[in-house]
């Protein structure tokens, strides 16, 4: 009876000391982001290009707001100029027509809201995959399933890499980037693992040829984002920008990022 007593004195303690705790956080301003990239897919024409844009929300806020009404262009360097026309008011400003050059380099323009963003980027090009490699026991369990998708960097050319992952089933997709400092001219792989992955499941692989600027943007950002990088409320040691400017109050930065990539797409089905 004595312990029973002491048990339910305990339980009672532990239910009664729950709290809802509010967090106050500092909101600013929105700013805008730019989710400017531009996907020329091999084997297409790569004409049909969109570019988001957003607004800064909140932390607890489930509703990503939309820039609207937006003036967004694209200029390569014979002065050709790509028009970009929101598609209702989602945000999502379109163009059918746009021509990618690899090593053409494309400068965008958004005026937004009195102010004008800009930045400067150029299209890269990328090898092919060749082919994947399947490993049904790895990770730590020994019981996960790798993927390994090879292709051959070229030789005595600086090249860099991104790579998605994207399953069907619900993960949030792998980004990876790499680049050919220890690799040049050799056969290397972009790495894909996922403990839930089983046979039958479709990994969409993409591999994106980028610039050392980008590569290095986006290091860091999954550096920050991993899980080494600390929880959701803790500082992170810096503010990732990207190569796009406010040159009219340079203060009101934007976040996001202007790429132009040439894409190789493998769809692989898990063995």
């Amino acid at each position: 009876m004595k312990k029973l007593l002491i048990l339910i004195l305990l339980f009672s303690f532990c239910t009664n000391c729950e709290d809802v705790i509010d967090v106050d956080l500092n909101e600013t301003e929105p700013r805008l982001v730019i989710d400017a990239s531009i996907n020329w897919f091999k084997n297409t024409s790569g004409n049909e290009q969109s570019i988001k844009l957003s607004l800064t929300a909140p932390f607890f806020d489930d509703d990503v707001p939309p820039a609207n009404g937006a003036n967004v262009q694209i200029t390569d360097s014979n002065n050709n100029t790509f028009s970009f026309i929101e598609d209702g008011q989602s945000g999502i400003y379109r163009n059918n027509a746009f021509v990618p050059v690899i090593d053409e380099i494309y400068i965008l323009t958004i005026q937004y809201q009195g102010e004008t963003y800009t930045g400067t980027e150029t299209l890269k090009s990328v090898v092919p995959i060749d082919f994947v490699e399947q490993e049904n026991e790895g990770g730590f369990s020994g019981e996960d399933i790798e993927l390994k998708a090879f292709y051959t960097d070229p030789a005595d050319i600086e090249n860099y890499y991104f790579f998605e992952f994207i399953s069907n089933i619900p993960v949030i997709p792998t980004l990876e980037v790499y680049d050919d400092r220890f690799t040049d001219g050799n056969q290397i792989f972009g790495f894909y693992t996922e403990e839930d992955l089983e046979s039958g499941d479709i990994v969409t692989i993409r591999n994106y040829g980028v610039s050392e600027r980008f590569y290095e943007f986006m290091f860091i950002l999954l550096q920050q984002g991993s899980e080494e990088g600390g929880g959701p409320f803790e500082t992170q040691p810096a503010t990732v920008r990207g190569n796009c400017i406010n040159i009219t109050n340079p203060d009101n930065f934007p976040f996001g990022y202007f790429r132009l990539s040439e894409v190789d797409e493998l769809i692989y089905t898990v063995e």
